[in-house]
């Protein structure tokens, strides 16, 4: 694995705050690149600001006035003469439209191509590509479903249950299912009124509808040039409302040989795709088959657990890839080792999940060998209560998966954020659950035990 190339990116502003700021600019630190940090008034305290090179405040508290503010962005990044732009996730990271912004202003986008995120970001586009590049997918209509009767049409012929699914979708946001044609009037249409709302595109299409099924997503990473390679899966079947909050690499679900072939799959779809940087190919699977979803191009929450398996830094090789350099490793180098598991740590009340914004009186992260927190809290923080209520992210990693979940238990032990509410009692069940520990949930199943199912 060659990493001495020279680096053309200098000064690298990262358009994100909290824990994945945090993280961009520890990659940053120890490649030697400047960082430059953009922050909300109501960030002006934050962690990744303290610990940035240079910060530029760029508005008030509300997102929309900040942190997707692309005009005070790109001004931040030339008034300080930063020559890259990293997005982190949410906010900008999927807007084809700031991609091309910041290229059409001479400054690199850590990140794909515009056309890449414009392709993936149409659920059904998306889905038609990769059906082209031999990826398998979940059965449903050809392109967008125009009206109900289309709808009972294509349902009739598949079968329900189905899924009426916003085209531009995700998060769960305009998506409906429909057991019975009885029901598929009123999940087209208010599928399509969520889609309107939340994307401001009411298209929508329809798939099959899967009863107990997996959520296993492949890492890949292309070099933009038609080379790529896949870092394995993981698996993020415990969620609620649609949103991941514990995830594993390697999936308990899975063999070794069909690991093998849904990555070689994936890296040879994008490897066609000339793909550029970190991606996410995500599938339902059941009764043994995998059935493409969705793809996210950019950096995933949960990116530390392949970090953990891969032992390989992820931010640092998207840095490498917008710079131009070749990828640091062959498909032939990653070889996984071990047992890592994640757990998304809100500041939200428990049962409710209320958000449960305030100061932390006091914080202590856990440690040890193969523990990682990535937070950026400190006592004496307060947390704002603009943003998502994501704190941190406790990461384990141990030689299998019972070794994995007695390292989680004990990192969770030792884990302190007092003033506020968390969901930290929620991984603590989670960690001794017998279901949990045998590996056998579907995506439906932390709902169904939350709800007293």
């Amino acid at each position: 694995m060659s990493r001495n190339e020279p680096l053309s990116i200098k000064k690298v502003l990262i358009a994100n705050r909290g824990e994945i700021a945090l993280r961009i600019q520890r990659a940053c630190r120890e490649m030697g690149v400047r960082t430059v940090a953009v922050h909300s008034t109501a960030d002006a305290d934050a962690m990744h600001v303290r610990l940035a090179d240079e910060s530029v405040c760029i508005g008030p508290p509300s997102a929309a006035q900040s942190y997707l503010n692309v005009p005070a962005i790109i001004s931040a990044a030339e008034i300080t003469g930063a020559d890259a732009i990293h997005p982190g996730y949410g906010f900008l990271s999927e807007n084809a439209s700031f991609v091309q912004i910041v290229e059409d202003h001479g400054l690199t986008f850590i990140g794909p191509t515009a056309e890449h995120i414009r392709l993936m970001g149409d659920k059904i586009a998306a889905k038609e590509t990769m059906r082209a590049l031999g990826v398998p997918c979940v059965p449903g209509s050809e392109g967008g479903v125009a009206d109900v009767e289309e709808a009972r049409r294509i349902a009739d012929q598949m079968g329900y249950p189905v899924l009426v699914k916003a085209a531009a979708g995700g998060g769960g946001r305009g998506m409906k299912v429909a057991r019975s044609a009885q029901e598929l009037p009123n999940a087209f249409s208010t599928a399509r009124s969520e889609a309107k709302a939340a994307f401001g595109d009411d298209a929508v299409y329809i798939e099959k509808y899967l009863g107990r099924p997996r959520h296993i997503e492949v890492q890949v990473f292309g070099d933009g040039k038609g080379g790529a390679v896949h870092l394995g899966e993981r698996d993020c079947s415990l969620q609620r409302r649609h949103q991941k909050v514990f995830e594993e690499s390697p999936s308990p679900a899975i063999s070794d040989a069909q690991r093998a072939e849904i990555g070689r799959v994936c890296a040879e779809a994008v490897a066609r795709m000339n793909y550029r940087g970190a991606g996410t190919i995500e599938f339902l699977y059941e009764d043994g088959a995998f059935y493409f979803i969705e793809m996210n191009t950019r950096l995933q929450v949960e990116h530390p657990v392949t970090e953990a398996v891969y032992g390989v830094d992820l931010v640092k090789e998207q840095i490498r890839v917008a710079a131009g350099l070749p990828l640091s490793f062959r498909q032939e180098e990653l070889r996984p080792r071990g047992h890592a598991i994640e757990c998304r740590i809100n500041a939200e009340r428990l049962p409710d999940f209320a958000p449960s914004p305030g100061l932390v009186s006091h914080y202590h992260a856990p440690g040890g060998l193969g523990v990682r927190m990535d937070s950026a809290l400190y006592s004496g923080y307060r947390i704002p209560p603009y943003y998502d209520s994501l704190i941190g992210k406790l990461i384990v990693h141990a030689e299998d998966r019972p070794a994995a979940l007695a390292r989680l238990r004990r990192a969770l032990r030792e884990t302190v954020v007092d003033g506020i509410d968390t969901t930290l009692p929620l991984f603590a069940q989670l960690a001794d659950d017998p279901q949990v520990i045998a590996g056998d949930y579907d995506i439906h199943w932390l709902e169904k035990k939350l709800s007293g199912e």
